[in-house]
């Protein structure tokens, strides 16, 4: 019987083990897609106690703590004590076996508070203070949880209207961890709701110093924005999309839309939704592919689901799913789109639903082009596919129909400063499969210095090369 959170975590054989310590384990950390706040490193904030650090904005413990039972104040409430939603939590725990939450949960007591003690009603008052404690003293303030992790790149997510002004304290302070923004221009094409678009869209004119009278003089706003992300490092957007939208259009149509949408204030019909969306999405990738950024694509996302709730307490809660639209012939119609422009740039896919992993997994062959080994990614296991059986799946499918070896690994899409330790389950669990492999005698043990260079370009290089850090 193995125990439980040892040293040799998930580490099943002999070469798993061989693999994670002497290639995996000691490699920095690039974190190329979080939502850590930027305003909160650039302040090196100081958490007040473990249960600020962990339970704010977690919607993965929201939604485990709301399947046990607990009752909302425990969870969202304001007038709720940070010590009564941790022991709430710590109510919880025990229930998480066989979710990610209890590895991660335990993982995280592990590396950076040095517990290994299991998380309980009996043991949360000892754990509450304890770490407590240490998230009071300088050590544990966010810049310095960052270096303890051994992080070397995040990128975080923002708003073409974001100031940058947090990124640009911190470089000019020479803090060692390059802390870069990603573009993320979702807001641009929510055009459902007409009010908030044009609040939207004057927030943007302001800011890039561009009257925006037409469909012309938003994409001219947008690439001064764009123009202003690189001058800050900017190497990466993100995307975050029900579906690809991949219509055909005219850009007098697309300029008929946005004057009705945002100078009459009218609502669209589905059809001029998709179209203009479908238009942005190749107006933004061109730009992308302009400053040789790479482009991320996050999809498949059923957002909202509980109307009461939203309305409650918002979105981004825990009352998000996996949605099931038929994405293959729209993405690659896009893809292709750009392709035939030659202005296709690296691209990540990152799918929700794993009924689509073997699609992605021959649906990035279909671009890749032989000027940067894997310019077309499938990205790693997304949000409810970021545990092991999810990784796993994510990882075969991408082995038996592309190539493993050019993947360029993982990332904590996060909003906690703990959840670095998903690099490192993530590395555990790609050791393990690989030294599963040479167990059964599925991969040659002669070529092991070979295979420890392949887990090290997936933990590190190949990310470092892929984006330019």
């Amino acid at each position: 019987m193995k125990t439980f959170m040892d040293d040799n975590f998930i580490l099943q054989t002999e070469i798993a083990r061989q693999l994670y310590h002497e290639n995996a384990k000691s490699l920095p950390i690039i974190d190329y897609h979080c939502h850590l706040s930027p305003e909160m490193i650039a302040d090196d904030r100081q958490f007040d106690n473990l249960g600020q650090i962990w339970l704010e904005g977690d919607h993965y413990k929201w939604r485990a703590m709301r399947t046990n039972g607990i009752d909302e104040r425990y969870i969202t409430g304001e007038s709720t004590s940070d010590f009564e939603k941790f022991e709430k939590w710590a109510e919880t725990v025990p229930y998480t076996m066989r979710n990610p939450l209890y590895h991660w949960t335990h993982l995280e007591l592990k590396t950076v508070f040095g517990i290994n003690k299991l998380l309980n009603p009996k043991s949360a008052l000892e754990i509450y203070e304890h770490c407590t404690d240490l998230l009071r003293t300088p050590a544990f303030s966010t810049r310095n949880l960052m270096e303890r992790y051994n992080v070397e790149v995040i990128c975080t997510t923002d708003d073409p209207i974001d100031s940058l002004e947090h990124h640009i304290k911190l470089k000019n302070e020479g803090f060692k961890i390059k802390v870069l923004p990603t573009w993320r221009p979702d807001k641009t094409m929510e055009v459902e709701n007409p009010s908030d678009y044009r609040k939207y869209v004057e927030k943007l004119s302001t800011v890039s110093g561009i009257a925006i009278n037409c469909f012309e003089h938003l994409l001219e706003a947008l690439k001064v924005r764009h123009d202003f992300f690189d001058s800050v490092g900017c190497k990466l957007s993100d995307h975050g999309l029900e579906m690809f939208y991949a219509e055909d259009y005219t850009l007098s149509s697309i300029n008929t839309i946005f004057n009705k949408v945002y100078d009459k204030g009218n609502k669209l019909n589905n059809d001029e939704i998709v179209r203009f969306k479908s238009c942005m999405l190749i107006e933004l990738a061109k730009m992308d592919w302009e400053k040789n950024w790479a482009q991320q694509f996050h999809y498949g996302a059923l957002r909202n689901n509980n109307t009461k709730m939203f309305m409650q307490i918002g979105a981004d809660s825990g009352y998000d799913s996996i949605g099931d639209w038929n994405t293959a012939r729209s993405m690659s119609k896009f893809l292709n789109c750009l392709d035939k422009q030659n202005k296709l740039t690296r691209t990540i896919l990152y799918n929700l639903n794993p009924n689509d992993n073997e699609m992605i997994a021959t649906m990035v062959g279909n671009f890749q082009d032989g000027s940067i080994a894997g310019k077309i990614q499938f990205g790693a296991g997304w949000w409810f596919l970021d545990q092991k059986m999810g990784m796993e799946a994510q990882m075969n499918s991408l082995s038996v129909l592309g190539l493993l070896s050019h993947f360029v690994g993982m990332l904590t899409d996060s909003r906690s400063f703990l959840s670095y330790t998903r690099h490192e389950y993530f590395r555990r669990i790609l050791c393990n499969l690989v030294g599963n492999d040479v167990e059964q005698g599925l991969l040659p043990v002669s070529e092991l210095s070979f295979l420890g260079q392949l887990v090290e370009n997936i933990s590190y290089y190949n990310a470092k090369k892929y984006f330019g850090f």
